[in-house]
């Protein structure tokens, strides 16, 4: 193994403990869902049918979005063990108030944050930019925790029926403890996901000949 090598995995393994240790986003993340816990975001939410024509739209001022933790089932396995499934219902609140939801596709949208269109039935480029693949997963993930990337986000309804698209300069996505949702912040603007179908592009391949 050459010196340059051993450079370059010395370096990586760095920024990879960097990553799991703390982040600027992370940190921010954390701090947002405090904000949101005591006093909401103001925000649009709608739900879709499988068409992807809206169901229903509302807006407030206070928005929070939770799973339910009364529809998680707890099971006693063969070996004494206590395993817990996360339920799928939706506890929405807004104001004084709540909605409940499961099932169909749903977003919520925080005021701010505009779509620049509908979702694309078909999408095609090429890339012939050679890469290292492992160095380009590594980057990507760093940039997530700090500062995220220009990216465009095409989200369809569960049959891959079109949306909307959502674009930003700086794009993170979370993880959130509600199933098969997903937390994008776009420019500093919530955008959240529930049940839908959902491609990333780096806005730059967008571009591509």
């Amino acid at each position: 193994m050459n010196r340059r090598v051993r450079r370059l995995g010395f370096f990586a393994s760095l920024a990879a403990a960097s990553i799991a240790l703390t982040s600027c986003a992370g940190l921010s993340a954390f701090g947002e869902e405090l904000s949101r816990a005591w006093q909401g975001v103001p925000a649009t939410f709608t739900s879709y049918d499988q068409a992807g024509n809206p169901i229903d739209e509302v807006h407030g001022t206070s928005f929070r979005v939770a799973r339910d933790t009364r529809f998680d089932t707890t099971e006693v396995g063969s070996d004494g063990k206590t395993s817990t499934t996360p339920g799928e219902v939706l506890l929405i609140s807004i104001g004084d108030s709540h909605i409940s939801h499961v099932g169909s596709s749903a977003c919520l949208v925080q005021d701010g944050l505009d779509p620049i269109g509908d979702a694309a039935d078909y999408v095609k480029f090429s890339n012939s930019q050679p890469g290292m693949p492992w160095l380009n997963d590594l980057r990507e993930k760093f940039q997530n925790q700090w500062h995220g990337r220009s990216k465009t986000i095409l989200i369809r309804s569960q049959d891959g029926k079109p949306i909307s698209v959502f674009a930003g300069n700086a794009v993170e996505v979370f993880a959130t403890d509600v199933p098969k949702s997903t937390w994008f912040r776009v420019d500093g603007k919530m955008l959240w996901c529930y049940r839908v179908d959902y491609t990333t592009y780096d806005t730059k391949l967008l571009s591509s000949p």
